[in-house]
């Protein structure tokens, strides 16, 4: 069998009354949670150096709307600078079994190309379902090997683009099949930027967006190509996995909708973090601990984490920062909290953190390993000073789909990450949530995020 054709056949045939209430819904919440991500990196390097790009290399204006800045570019450019700048301040959503950040990929291209073709707000749902749903199956199929060299967001992510804005412009079958090689061919990214807290992470997910845009704008003109770039002998599984599993991209397709066992980050780090980070806020709730009393903390992790969080030691930025285990478990020890202002404001500077951090290890633990991708775990091991060995444990992190956030929780992160930018006012915040709500009620996408009237 040929589960890409499946796929395509899948995508070609979805419209929006095959999607379950609670899918759209669903779609509504990553939306706001996604916007909430992007509008929070306002003024924060490197976003300005994409918004420059832009401005020296696009147009003056245009359809699409660049959510930093307000200014209005080609859906290109405009998919090019809201993919990085959602992608900033680590508080975008996560597929676990993926292991992809579908958002910050998947709305920047398909709101871009939504107001440039003037779009209903459930055209852009369907679409960006598409986008998920493919997506996600994608990272599923390519597996953890795949995830150990490549951003699985960069790569996956140009193919989870490039079908959001393929199925907003209607394509059938045979023209998916062409993105995705279109698309495909383009997939890039890796994970080296970790040593050196470069900006890559960015520069990927910008990528993605607007190639990923950029393949479905070319398909739509025409252009050819590979029909199997997934399972092809010299396609994607073929360079970039050794572990693939074809039958993933097929997986249950319109019975499992994959877009609603999407996380949203509660702590504003790498999510490798948070299992370890919950499951010591809880022991530490529990036992009545203070960061002075821990002598050493253990993290038991699964391979993927110490495979990314165990590039960086002693982190020199902030973003390097939300990938340091010990720094992020130091700020919930000594703050109760890793948010952006707890990052921008003492994950550097505060001596509490950087002692805690230095008592801090990850280990591999068999249990957690076997778990992930589809659960993350998180254990700890804690050594008091007066020599007690306590353990804590949780199932579910804050944020996963059996422990979500309510809609009054998600109205409350995206008030404090546009305020965190001064991005919104709260009246302005408000109003963009009343519209982000009413999205499967067919609103008015061109309104959807102009506050400028408040």
């Amino acid at each position: 069998m040929n589960y890409t054709r499946v796929l395509a056949d899948f995508l070609a045939q979805l419209t929006y009354d095959q999607i379950p209430a609670s899918a759209v819904r669903r779609t509504e919440e990553l939306f706001l949670d996604w916007l909430g991500s992007a509008l929070a990196s306002k003024g924060s390097h490197p976003i300005p150096l994409f918004e420059q790009y832009a401005a020296m290399m696009g147009p003056s204006s245009g359809p699409s709307t660049i959510l930093v800045s307000g200014e209005t570019s080609s859906p290109y450019f405009a998919a090019l600078v809201n993919g990085a700048s959602s992608h900033l301040v680590e508080q975008d959503d996560l597929h676990n079994s993926s292991v992809l950040h579908p958002a910050t990929v998947v709305f920047p291209a398909v709101l871009a190309a939504a107001q440039e073709r003037h779009s209903s707000s459930r055209e852009l749902i369907v679409a960006a379902v598409a986008g998920y749903e493919a997506g996600i199956r994608i990272g599923e199929f390519l597996g953890r090997s795949h995830y150990r060299i490549f951003h699985t967001t960069a790569t996956v992510g140009t193919l989870a683009a490039a079908i959001a804005v393929g199925k907003l412009m209607g394509f059938d079958a045979p023209r998916f099949l062409n993105l995705f090689g279109t698309a495909g061919t383009q997939a890039a990214g890796l994970w080296e930027f970790l040593r050196d807290a470069a900006d890559s992470k960015q520069l990927h997910t910008a990528k993605a967006a607007a190639d990923g845009l950029l393949a479905a704008y070319m398909t739509e003109k025409g252009l050819t190509g590979a029909l199997n770039i997934l399972e092809g002998d010299q396609g994607l599984a073929a360079g970039m996995s050794k572990d693939a599993e074809p039958s993933r991209l097929a997986d249950r397709l319109g019975t499992r909708w994959a877009l609603t066992e999407t996380s949203f980050k509660y702590h504003a780090s790498c999510r490798h973090t948070h299992p370890a980070a919950d499951a010591l806020l809880a022991l530490m709730g529990q036992e009545r601990l203070d960061a002075q009393d821990l002598a050493k903390v253990v993290a038991h992790v699964h391979q993927g984490a110490i495979d990314v969080l165990g590039r960086v030691t002693v982190p020199t930025t902030v973003h390097q920062a939300k990938f340091s285990m010990g720094t992020v478990l130091g700020l919930i020890a000594v703050h109760g909290k890793a948010g952006l202002t707890e990052f921008q404001e003492l994950a550097l500077t505060d001596p509490r953190v950087s002692a805690v951090r230095e008592r801090v290890q990850m280990q591999l633990d068999p249990e957690v390993d076997q778990a992930y991708p589809q659960r993350w775990l998180g254990r700890v091991q804690v050594t008091t000073k007066d020599g007690r060995v306590l353990s804590g444990a949780i199932d579910e992190p804050k944020g996963d789909p059996g422990n979500t956030l309510s809609r009054a929780e998600l109205e409350e992160k995206f008030s404090r990450l546009v305020s965190f930018s001064s991005a919104l006012s709260p009246g302005q915040a408000s109003l963009v949530i009343q519209r982000v709500w009413s999205l499967g009620t067919g609103t008015d996408i061109s309104r959807l995020i102009e506050v400028n009237d408040i």
